[in-house]
């Protein structure tokens, strides 16, 4: 199907988030005419993430009540923090109880891949329909050739920084380059204006500094045959060029979750720091933050010797439990989430926090109606998997779940341990994980 910018415009944004009738009218017809009919009686719950922008969900609200409304289905949703979404499910695939359906981070249905709905017909009519998954979605979307969940969309995961600040450091542009880079934090420490990483238990934003940290140096924990590499010359090299980072950061990284960057930021405490979109939308809802809003802009994590882009972003799979009584009903409902006359106008709510993963919505005007949000948009295409070189299976999902890498890099970054001992004890880890 061809899709261009007309159409997607046509078909959804022009929608918005008062789309009522318009939105109505169409979940009606959808719902006539959909592959998936759901089960008599059918009504579903779902546990998501808790959002960090409230109009992208104000909009899934919206999106769910046309649902609602359309199939006589009730979708009750629960909203967790990042860290709580993964120990919940995994109680409810250990438990056959629970919620029938949860959206979470990165590999969480390949934590328990045989207690997931098989998922591969709505996928193939997602992808046939709106231009193809880009790959790194179809590695976390599938259990060999099976699709276990549907990869909704990503949260970019890119650096967040103030131009005033870089421009007093003496840079003309937001550095491109590692060795850069590290010369940026220096100077902005240097100038008052430090930035920083969470090297705290922060999903998103802990994660994936210290992966694209040790993949920019070469450096994996597991080979493609996931066998544990992970002590190795270049992940040392890795921890030492975080530990240089850190000693230019604000103190009390360390300590800081998914949500500490951003208040930082918010309170001028910091200048640059890793982190979704969802910063500059809070500075421009908040009146006494515009001058932030004005004065900061994004950028791609910065390449490191490897000589091309090593980023993590936060995938957000939903999968349907098979505990589930009403599994076609959870069908209807992912399917009708990611039709364009939904989807466009939600991913244009969330103003740039959330991008896809099919690339017909490439085309969706958020992208560039603002070009602070431009590199928001490619996220999907650059991203890795939390595998690595290795499988996106349980073992991954296990590894990132635990935080092994980002406490290696913790212990090393604030003198607990030495390099030698942090690759052990992660090595040590990660053995009984891909045993």
């Amino acid at each position: 199907m061809n899709f261009d910018r007309r159409s997607l415009i046509k078909g959804g944004a022009a929608l918005g988030l008062g789309a009522g009738t318009g939105l109505l009218d169409f979940a009606k017809a959808w719902a006539q005419t959909a592959p998936w009919k759901p089960e008599a009686g059918a009504k579903l719950s779902m546990l998501r993430w808790k959002y960090f922008v409230q109009s992208e969900d104000d909009a899934f609200v919206k999106l769910i009540e046309a649902f609602t409304a359309a199939t006589g289905v009730k979708v009750d949703i629960s909203r967790e923090s990042y860290e709580d979404v993964q120990p919940k499910a995994s109680v409810a695939a250990n438990t056959g109880a629970g919620p029938d359906l949860f959206w979470g981070l990165y590999s969480l249905p390949h934590l328990f891949p045989q207690k997931c709905v098989d998922v591969t017909d709505v996928a193939d009519y997602l992808g046939k329909k709106y231009g193809g998954w880009v790959e790194s979605a179809q590695q976390y979307g599938k259990s060999g050739n099976k699709w276990i969940a549907v990869p909704v969309c990503y949260s970019g995961n890119l650096m967040n920084y103030r131009v005033s600040h870089m421009k007093k450091a003496g840079f003309s542009e937001f550095p491109k380059t590692t060795d850069e880079f590290l010369e940026y934090a220096k100077a902005t420490k240097k100038n008052g204006n430090p930035g920083g990483f969470a090297l705290g238990h922060a999903s998103g934003d802990g994660n994936g500094w210290i992966y694209w940290c040790l993949w920019a140096f070469g450096g994996n924990h597991v080979d493609k045959n996931d066998k544990v590499t992970i002590s190795s010359p270049e992940t040392e090299k890795a921890l030492n060029y975080a530990k240089a980072l850190y000693e230019n950061m604000v103190p009390g990284t360390v300590a800081w979750n998914d949500s500490f960057n951003n208040k930082a930021f918010l309170a001028n405490e910091i200048s640059w720091t890793n982190n979704g979109i969802s910063i500059y939308v809070a500075a421009n809802n908040d009146p006494t933050k515009k001058e932030i809003a004005e004065d900061m802009n994004h950028a791609y994590m910065p390449v490191g010797p490897v000589g091309k882009p090593t980023e993590l972003h936060l995938m957000y799979p939903v999968l349907a439990m098979n505990h589930t009584k009403y599994p076609q009903a959870c069908k209807a409902l992912i399917a009708f989430m990611l039709e364009a006359q939904n989807f466009n106008p939600w991913i244009e709510s969330a103003r740039g926090y959330l991008t896809h993963c099919l690339n017909a919505y490439d085309a969706n005007p958020v992208w560039t109606a603002d070009p602070k949000r431009t590199v928001y948009r490619d996220v999907a295409k650059r991203s890795l998997t939390a595998g690595g070189q290795g499988s996106v299976g349980e073992k991954a999902a296990a590894a990132i779940a635990d935080f092994v890498l980002l406490d290696m890099f913790a212990a090393f970054c604030t003198g607990r341990e030495d390099a030698k001992n942090a690759m052990r004890i992660a090595e040590r880890q990660l053995t009984r994980i891909y045993r």
